[in-house]
């Protein structure tokens, strides 16, 4: 019996909180507004049955709605302008918003729980050891929303960093051709791929919606943490605001940038012999004393 309920509050538990991460594959926006103009030009329209709205409407908004009212009382006031900045630096993914995040963290430390006693009960272990899997999985569940959006950051700040050298000696190669730096800072959007061809493009149709070059370089540079790219940022700004050459700023930053990139992979190469440790202790050393040292043993204790 306690078996089959842990099953059943692990199952659940799974269910919603996939249910509540997942995007919704529904259009947004504009696209549904439309919509929702064109059904109702077609059909007159009719009072709708509470029984007949899906399960999301009728159930799942609701409770995102009461938790996000739960959450920002337990997040602060200053936590709108944290989720928001962290949101910046994981790329905005879709359909995640401030809102959704406080959301989500209420709705994990309530599944938490329910995962951990649920795999308690299922793994039959004794009354203490399953609270306290249910207070860790509070814990986690409450911080899971934070570690997602900081391993989206860092897998984006990886890309940019990877792929800034290349875009900025593109830069410079349009500039020396003749494009001005908007012209060239286009083409490295069309031509590139990636977080940093996305951030080029943003740029573009900011400073075409009437931001300054300065002003939309700095918001550049705010919604990232990758230390080259700021910098580059910084010399850009300068060299905009003082008048100096774009084509000798890009060329003196694509030379240090190279320089960094080098030394950025010799201390990545230094690091793999510390690393390597971890695996060769535990797993390796292992294997082999049971290799070599297993026949000999066994003849000892033949022997004895």
């Amino acid at each position: 019996m306690t078996l089959l309920l842990a099953a059943v509050l692990l199952i659940t538990a799974v269910a919603v909180l996939g249910r509540a991460i997942v995007a919704d594959e529904r259009p947004s926006g504009l696209t549904r507004a439309l919509d929702s103009i064109q059904e109702f030009s077609r059909t007159p329209a009719q009072p709708t049955d509470e029984a007949e709205k899906p399960f999301a409407d009728r159930v799942l908004e609701p409770l995102q709605e009461r938790a996000l009212a739960l959450g920002r009382r337990l997040t602060g006031a200053d936590a709108a302008e944290r989720f928001r900045h962290k949101l910046d630096l994981a790329g905005n993914p879709r359909d995640w918003s401030v809102d959704r995040v406080i959301s989500l963290k209420v709705l994990c430390a309530f599944i938490g729980p329910l995962l951990g006693v649920g795999l308690g009960g299922m793994l039959g272990l004794t009354l203490v050891t399953t609270a306290l899997m249910g207070i860790g999985g509070l814990v986690v569940g409450f911080f899971v929303p934070n570690l997602y959006l900081y391993q989206r950051a860092y897998d984006r700040s990886e890309a940019i960093r990877r792929t800034l050298a290349d875009a900025v000696d593109l830069l410079v190669i349009s500039v020396e051709a003749g494009l001005g730096f908007d012209a060239a800072l286009q083409q490295v959007a069309r031509k590139t791929e990636g977080p940093l061809a996305e951030e080029f493009s943003r740029v573009l149709r900011e400073m075409q919606l009437g931001k300054g070059r300065a002003d939309a370089l700095r918001g550049l540079s705010d919604r990232t943490n990758v230390d080259d790219l700021k910098t580059f940022v910084g010399a850009m700004v300068q060299a905009d605001a003082f008048g100096i050459s774009i084509g000798q700023v890009l060329r003196v930053q694509s030379s240090e940038m190279r320089v960094k990139r080098r030394q950025y992979a010799e201390t990545k190469a230094q690091q793999v012999p510390v690393k390597i440790m971890v695996p060769l202790v535990l797993f390796i050393l292992p294997c082999l004393l049971v290799v070599i040292i297993g026949p000999a043993a066994i003849n000892i204790v033949r022997t004895l």
